[in-house]
């Protein structure tokens, strides 16, 4: 498990510390390699939406090594996507689609080994060394993170944040957005929802967390107790930097 000036993420995510992560959909390990060194507090995997999948999942956290926490965005809340992405090596997951606190619990069990919850022992990592104390830097150390991103969600925040075993609450804006059949995060009732989550995690004790587009905006939300933002996006850097490189070329 990775360690930041001796803490693991799961210890910095309770502590309350401001974490500003790397989001990553392209599918590069040598991309999220080089993203690395500019040394985010982690980096996320996007299995639901991105390019990832096993093979490269495998391939790019070991790559990164210890140096840097990784979790992934599962495909969907399933015991399988969610032991894959643990199996591959990666820190912790984030469960998308999160509507009840049913659904949360289920997403807890599948991220943590019996009596805790019911996660299958397998894995090439897991197994390539002492199983007995991977599992129980596992017990220590594992996030498990879920999204709230629907009007049912929000109903049910929170049910949701006082999960038994769960980290923290990720919202998602973008699907929110949707859900509330509005036109983007402009709209009052879109900090609205946000404001309700938030609220319903801080009664629960539980860290809360907020996808954002760019590091102006993460630092916003950081500054309003958001415990963990997204500082950078590669699609969005890949862009602005091809963009700005060729604009200047332009001149």
């Amino acid at each position: 498990m990775n360690e930041r000036d001796g803490l693991s993420l799961r210890q910095r995510l309770h502590g309350g510390e401001k974490l500003g992560v790397f989001w990553s959909v392209l599918g590069s390990p040598a991309l999220v390699e080089i993203a690395t060194e500019a040394r985010p507090d982690a980096v996320v995997l996007d299995a639901q939406h991105g390019l990832w999948d096993r093979r490269t999942l495998e391939e790019v956290l070991g790559a990164v090594g210890t140096g840097t926490p990784v979790l992934v965005r599962t495909a969907d809340g399933t015991a399988p996507a969610i032991g894959t992405a643990l199996d591959a090596g990666a820190e912790g997951v984030i469960v998308p689609l999160v509507e009840t606190g049913a659904q949360a619990t289920e997403a807890v069990a599948a991220g943590r080994f019996p009596p805790e919850g019911r996660r299958s022992g397998g894995g090439v990592r897991p197994l390539k060394g002492d199983f007995a104390a991977y599992c129980s830097r596992a017990a220590r150390h594992t996030v498990v993170g879920v999204m709230i991103e629907t009007v049912r969600g929000v109903e049910n925040a929170a049910e949701i944040a006082a999960t038994p075993g769960l980290d923290f609450v990720l919202i998602g804006t973008g699907d929110l957005a949707l859900s509330l059949g509005i036109a983007g995060p402009s709209d009052p009732r879109h900090e609205e929802a946000c404001r309700a989550v938030f609220d319903a995690c801080r009664a629960a004790a539980l860290p809360c967390a907020i996808f954002t587009p760019n590091a102006t905006e993460a630092a916003r939300r950081a500054a309003q107790g958001y415990v963990l933002t997204v500082a950078a996006n590669d699609i969005g850097v890949l862009a602005a930097g091809v963009t700005a490189a060729l604009a200047e070329f332009r001149k």
